[in-house]
């Protein structure tokens, strides 16, 4: 089919939530993608962080296949092998005591809610509910992570929202503390704001709010639905801050691009959901957890050593373009943000695209990069061509 017979397909029969770029996309190979009508891109995206060992990996492919042609799907009622594995290279690698395995980001951070929220009514009792968020965070589309979400423009139509939730401004002590109450069981946040305008926390500030958690016993909750699985540098980005969270969640890249999601707990926190606290029917599921499998071996030190460099080429190519664009670099391996000035974001992305090159938005004035974490240099070299014929 050509682009137009998808888009009529589209526009006939699926709801327009989404306001999708002008293209179909029809395969891919690396850290490249090819559309129906044959161009070629260069994806800074990766499916937004999703895709992070690339497209057309062979390896991830085959453990997928072999995986569905035993069993696709059995259910939580039953072990699986998959997994199980999984969980015994996740945890103890991100120094933490247990997984939960569910489908999205969204979902795992409702997890991971209700895991403070059940610590604390087991502790102290009602009235111990309120989680304290970030200001311009952004943690999920249901009902209850957008009302933790601190952007007030989610919090529209949707009335009524889960109540439970208070924002404090990103690297203010004195903000938070403002926000503080004896109603309050935890504090979540994103190390770096992604949807927010890839914005990394203070390391400081970050020390000193998981310092202030464990004086006052509130759960140290750390969203890594974006920053974690290794596109920072490391698996996860709190092992670069210093700081080890009670709860973390995880998503998107983790099965390079199956849904899979979860969240994992210290030992504080290992027995709080017991049998019949939480589940979910897809979680764990045997191709995802096969595909996740794959994605943690090839996460070696040497990898994320090399996500870490690539990271650096790439922000210190974008500030030798010495674009009149660019009003600042910002963020940690391979998640840039790049302030755009003179145009919008949005402009400044489809000028991009129309040149080859696949880039998303983020906040008010950032572009935002992602690219698979397998990018070679000559892919991002030839993505930096393409900003510099764009941005001069």
């Amino acid at each position: 089919m050509n682009f137009q017979e998808i888009k009529a397909l589209d526009e006939g029969y699926v709801l327009q939530t989404y306001g999708r770029n002008q293209i179909a996309i029809d395969h891919g190979k690396g850290a490249s993608l090819w559309d129906t009508e044959g161009k070629k891109y260069i994806d800074f995206t990766s499916g937004i962080g999703v895709c992070s060992l690339g497209y057309a990996n062979e390896t991830w492919a085959k453990a997928i296949y072999d995986q569905a042609m035993k069993v696709g799907h059995i259910s939580n009622l039953f072990y699986t092998e998959p997994y199980a594995l999984l969980a015994s290279k996740l945890v103890p690698a991100a120094g933490m005591a247990a997984a939960f395995f569910g489908n999205s980001g969204a979902e795992a951070n409702e997890g991971m809610i209700k895991t403070a929220r059940k610590y604390s009514y087991e502790k102290y009792g009602e009235g111990r509910a309120t989680i304290i968020t970030l200001k311009n965070s952004f943690h999920g589309r249901t009902i209850t992570t957008l009302k933790a979400t601190g952007q007030d423009h989610f919090h529209e139509f949707f009335f009524p929202f889960t109540e439970g939730f208070r924002y404090a401004e990103a690297n203010s002590m004195d903000s938070l503390m403002a926000a503080a109450g004896d109603d309050v069981c935890g504090v979540m946040m994103e190390l770096i704001q992604g949807e927010g305008g890839v914005n990394p926390l203070d390391r400081d500030y970050v020390q000193a709010v998981a310092k202030l958690c464990a004086e006052k016993d509130w759960l140290l909750l750390v969203d890594e639905v974006q920053t974690g699985v290794g596109r920072t540098g490391t698996l996860f980005a709190y092992q670069q801050f210093g700081i080890q969270p009670d709860v973390a969640t995880f998503a998107k890249g983790i099965a390079g691009g199956l849904p899979f999601g979860g969240f994992l707990t210290n030992e504080k926190c290992r027995n709080v959901l017991r049998a019949g606290d939480h589940g979910s029917t897809f979680g764990g599921n045997p191709m995802a957890a096969a595909a996740a499998n794959v994605v943690m071996d090839t996460l070696t030190p040497e990898f994320l050593e090399d996500v870490k460099k690539k990271g650096q080429y790439l922000r210190k190519g974008i500030a030798g373009l010495n674009s009149p664009c660019v009003s600042g670099i910002r963020g940690m391996g391979l998640m840039v943000g790049v302030g755009v000035q003179g145009m919008t974001h949005k402009e400044l992305k489809d000028k991009l695209m129309a040149e080859g090159l696949l880039c998303l938005t983020a906040g008010k004035d950032t572009l935002r990069l992602l690219p698979p974490l397998v990018i070679t240099k000559d892919e991002i070299d030839k993505g930096l061509e393409i900003m510099a014929r764009v941005m001069k």
